[in-house]
C-alpha cells in the first residue's frame, strides 16, 4: 500500500468515525428528549404492526394517493437503498485500487447501479421543480427545505462523475455495464492522462464522501429525521380504532393538572410522532380548516411542537440539540443558559400553539388519513383542549353555553329534556319506548340532533318507518335519554363526558340493551369505540349499516322511482372513524331512477362539514364557512339532491345550499329518508310521511 494510500484511508476513518459520532449523539439526544415523555403502551399485534410497516413503508401506499410525488419518492426510497451499496463499492475503489465490492454477475450490479443513480438524480430534479417551479402551495421553500436537494443532486453526479473519471484513470472504454459514465467520460478518453484521471477521481470520489457524512450528520438534526423515525412510527402505529381518545382517571388524587398543558405531558408515542413527521404538507392540503382560511395548519402544529421539545429537551436534559458545536456555538449556548436557569420560559399553549388553532380543529381526521407516517393529529389537540378546559377554565362562551345545557337537560341547545321524544307525535307508527316494548332487538338511540332538532327529526321518522315496514322490533329510551357525550369530549369537557358515559352505560345494563342503532355517527363512533373502555357491551350499529343488510335479506324491496342526481358526503365519523363507506352508497344504487355521482372528493378523502369536534355549537370567524365550501364541491357535480347518513351533516349542507341560494334546485336529504320515498308502505298515511 502506497503513501497516499495510507493516508487516504487514515482520513477516511477520521472523517467517518467523526461523523458516525455526531450522527449517534444527535440520535442520542433526541432519543433522551422523546424520554421526557409520559411513558406510552406499545404492546402490539407485532405482525400487524409488521403489515403495516410492508403496506406503507415498503409498498409506499400512502404516498401514492398523490401520484407524481408518490412514484418521484419510490424512485428515491428504493433507490437509495440500492445505491448504498454502490457507495460502498465506490468506497473500496477509493481505498484499494482495483478492488470492487465482491458480488457475482458485477457487471449487471454496476449497470444496475448506473441506472438507478441517474434515476434518483431525475427524481432529485423533478422535486426542485415541484417545489420551486410548479410551486406546489403546500412545499415549503427556502434553504432547509432546499438543502437535500443540494445534498441529493450532489451525492449522484459525484458518484457518475467518479466513475467517468476511474475509466480515464485506469484506462478502460466505454462499456455496455457502465452507460451513463461511458458517456460522461467521453470526452477526456483519449487525452486525458491517467494522472489527472486519477487526481479527478478522488475529487469527486472525495466530494461524495464529505457530502454522504454530512448528509448523515444533517438527517437526525432536520425534518430528513423521518428517513429513521418513520418506519418505527409506522411500526409503532396505535392498533385502537382511529383517533380514540385517552381515558382520564379521575381517580387519581395525585394528579393536579388534566389534559396537556407541557410538551412532556404528552407520551412518549404522542412525541415520537413529532420526530416523524415529513413536513410534506399533505396534512394541511386536505385539512378544513386550513383550506377555508382558519389559522390552523396541521403540519405547522407539529413542527412547531416538534421544535419546541427539541428546544426545551435541551433545556432539560443541558444536552445541546445541534452538531457539531463550533457550527451551532451560539444557539447551542443560548438552549444552555435556559438549562441553567431550570425552567424553561416557554408555554406549549399561548407561545407555540394558540387556542384559536386549537378550537379551529373539526377533529375529521383528514390530516392523519393524508400522513405517510400515520402521524396523528387529533388526540394531541384534544388533549390540549382539555387542559384549558379542565385545568384553566379556559374556553369561549359558547363552549360554556353548550357545556352548560348538556348538564342541565342533556342536549346542547338547553331544551327541556322532557321534550326529548316529542317527535314522535308526527311519527306515523307507533315508537315504542323500552317500557312499551320488552322484546326489542335494536334500541333506537335517537341522539340530541333526531330528537330536539326539527330538520333531524325527518331522519328520525323515516328510520322508524322503514323499520317498521320490515318488521324489525326496536324501542327507544324516550326522555330517559341523555346526550352520548361526544361533544363534551371533543370539546375537552373529559369529566362530562364520563359522567354521560357511566349513566348511558347503565341505562342500557337496566333495559338489557345488546343491539344500538342510531343515525348519528358521532354518537355511533363513541359507543362502539369509547364506551367499552367503560363498561359497554351492546353491538353498536349505524343506521345505514342496517339498512343496507335488511335489503340484502330481502326484508326491504324500493321498487318506486326515485328520480333523482344524489351525490353522497361521507361523513367523517362514520366514514374516516369506522370505515363504513359502502353500505349509503350500496342503499342507493338498489333505489330505482337513483343516479349516484361521486365529488372529487369522497370516500376517505371527503371533505368535513364543519360541524365535528364541537364546531356544530361555535360559530366560524375566519375565512370561509366549511360548510359552504363543502356545499360548493357539492354543486360541481350538478346533483338535484345532496345524500348524507349524518344530521349534524345534514345540517350543514342545509345551511350550505341556503348560503348559495340553490335550497329550490337542490335537496338535501338523508339515505334513509331517499328509501323511505321508493317503498310501497301499508298505509295510506304512511306514504304522506313527512319525509317529503
Amino acid at each position: 500500500m502506497s503513501l497516499f494510500e495510507v493516508i487516504n484511508l487514515v482520513l477516511f476513518i477520521a472523517v467517518a468515525g467523526y461523523a458516525f459520532y455526531l450522527f449517534g449523539s444527535v440520535v442520542y439526544r433526541r432519543y433522551m428528549y422523546v424520554r421526557l415523555g409520559k411513558p406510552a403502551d406499545f404492546s402490539m399485534d407485532v405482525k400487524k404492526a409488521l403489515d403495516e410497516v410492508w403496506i406503507n413503508v415498503f409498498g409506499q401506499k400512502k404516498l401514492l394517493k398523490d401520484v407524481k410525488s408518490g412514484i418521484m419518492h419510490v424512485v428515491m426510497f428504493y433507490g437509495f437503498i440500492v445505491i448504498q451499496f454502490g457507495a460502498i463499492d465506490l468506497f473500496i475503489k477509493g481505498l484499494v485500487p482495483g478492488k470492487h465490492l465482491p458480488v457475482p454477475a458485477y457487471p449487471v450490479f454496476t449497470l444496475i447501479q448506473e441506472i438507478t443513480t441517474f434515476l434518483v438524480l431525475l427524481a432529485t430534479l423533478y422535486a426542485y421543480y415541484r417545489r420551486y417551479i410548479e410551486k406546489l402551495p403546500r412545499l415549503k421553500r427556502g434553504l432547509k427545505s432546499g438543502l437535500v436537494i443540494i445534498f441529493l443532486t450532489s451525492l449522484m453526479a459525484s458518484i457518475l462523475l467518479s466513475a467517468a473519471f476511474e475509466k480515464v484513470w485506469l484506462g478502460h472504454g466505454s462499456s455496455w455495464d457502465t452507460p451513463i459514465s461511458s458517456v460522461l467520460a467521453s470526452p477526456f478518453l483519449g487525452w486525458m492522462g491517467a494522472d489527472a484521471g486519477q487526481v479527478l477521481f478522488y475529487v469527486f470520489w472525495w466530494i461524495h464522501a464529505l457530502v454522504l457524512f454530512s448528509f448523515l450528520v444533517y438527517v437526525p438534526q432536520s425534518k430528513h429525521f423521518h428517513l429513521l423515525v418513520a418506519p418505527l412510527n409506522v411500526f409503532l402505529k396505535r392498533q385502537q380504532p382511529p383517533a380514540k381518545l385517552s381515558l382520564v382517571d379521575f381517580e387519581d388524587e395525585s394528579v393536579e393538572e388534566y389534559g396537556v398543558g407541557k410538551i412532556e405531558d404528552f407520551n412518549q408515542k404522542q412525541l415520537i410522532d413529532l420526530y416523524a413527521c415529513v413536513e410534506c404538507g399533505r396534512c394541511t392540503n386536505v385539512c378544513p380548516a386550513a383550506g377555508t382560511g382558519k389559522l390552523l395548519s396541521p403540519m405547522d402544529l407539529m413542527v412547531k411542537m416538534r421544535d419546541h421539545l427539541t428546544m426545551k429537551g435541551a433545556a432539560i436534559t443541558s444536552k445541546t440539540p445541534w452538531v457539531p458545536n463550533f457550527a451551532f456555538a451560539e444557539a447551542n449556548q443560548a438552549s444552555l443558559r435556559l438549562a441553567g436557569q431550570g425552567e424553561y420560559p416557554v408555554s406549549l399553549i399561548g407561545d407555540v400553539i394558540t387556542e384559536k388553532e386549537l378550537w379551529a380543529c373539526t377533529t375529521c381526521r383528514n390530516c392523519e388519513d393524508a400522513c405517510p407516517v400515520m402521524n396523528e393529529h387529533v388526540d394531541k389537540i384534544i388533549d390540549m383542549r382539555r387542559y384549558l378546559v379542565m385545568t384553566e377554565g379556559k374556553m369561549n362562551a359558547e363552549a360554556s353555553r353548550t357545556f352548560s345545557n348538556i348538564e342541565r337537560q342533556g342536549n346542547p341547545w338547553g331544551i327541556n329534556r322532557k321534550d326529548r321524544d316529542k317527535w314522535t307525535a308526527d311519527a306515523e307508527v307507533k315508537v315504542p319506548t323500552v317500557k312499551e316494548e320488552k322484546d326489542f332487538e335494536y334500541l333506537f338511540f335517537v341522539g340530541s340532533m333526531g330528537s330536539f332538532d326539527n330538520r333531524s327529526q325527518k331522519i328520525s321518522r323515516a328510520l322508524v318507518k322503514v323499520l317498521h315496514h320490515a318488521g324489525v322490533k326496536f324501542a327507544i329510551l324516550g326522555n330517559k335519554e341523555k346526550n352520548s357525550g361526544d361533544t363534551a369530549r371533543r370539546m375537552g369537557n373529559e369529566f362530562l363526558f364520563q359522567q354521560l358515559a357511566a349513566d348511558n352505560i347503565a341505562l342500557f345494563e337496566k333495559h338489557q340493551v345488546k343491539k344500538i342503532i342510531t343515525i348519528d355517527p358521532h354518537a355511533y363512533n363513541t359507543f362502539k369505540n369509547e364506551y367499552p373502555d367503560l363498561g359497554l357491551t351492546a353491538e353498536v350499529y349505524h343506521h345505514t349499516e342496517v339498512l343496507a343488510d335488511l335489503i340484502k335479506e330481502g326484508r326491504i324491496k324500493p321498487t318506486k322511482e326515485v328520480n333523482e342526481r344524489i351525490t353522497y358526503h361521507d361523513s367523517c365519523y362514520l366514514g374516516r372513524y369506522n370505515g363504513v363507506f359502502s353500505a349509503p352508497r350500496y342503499i342507493l344504487s338498489q333505489i330505482p331512477g337513483v343516479e349516484v355521482v361521486e365529488m372529487e372528493r369522497n370516500r376517505e378523502n371527503g371533505m368535513c362539514c364543519g360541524a365535528g369536534g364541537g364546531m356544530m355549537w361555535m360559530e366560524e370567524t375566519e375565512g370561509v364557512r366549511v360548510n359552504v365550501a363543502r356545499t360548493e364541491q357539492a354543486l360541481q357535480v350538478n346533483p338535484t339532491v345532496i345524500g348524507s347518513a349524518c344530521p349534524y351533516c345534514l345540517t350543514m349542507l342545509s345551511d350550505g345550499t341556503k348560503a348559495k341560494e340553490v335550497e329550490d334546485q337542490v335537496k338535501t336529504m338523508d339515505v334513509a329518508e331517499i328509501l323511505a320515498l321508493s317503498l310501497e308502505f301499508d298505509s295510506a298515511a304512511e306514504v304522506a310521511d313527512g319525509v317529503h
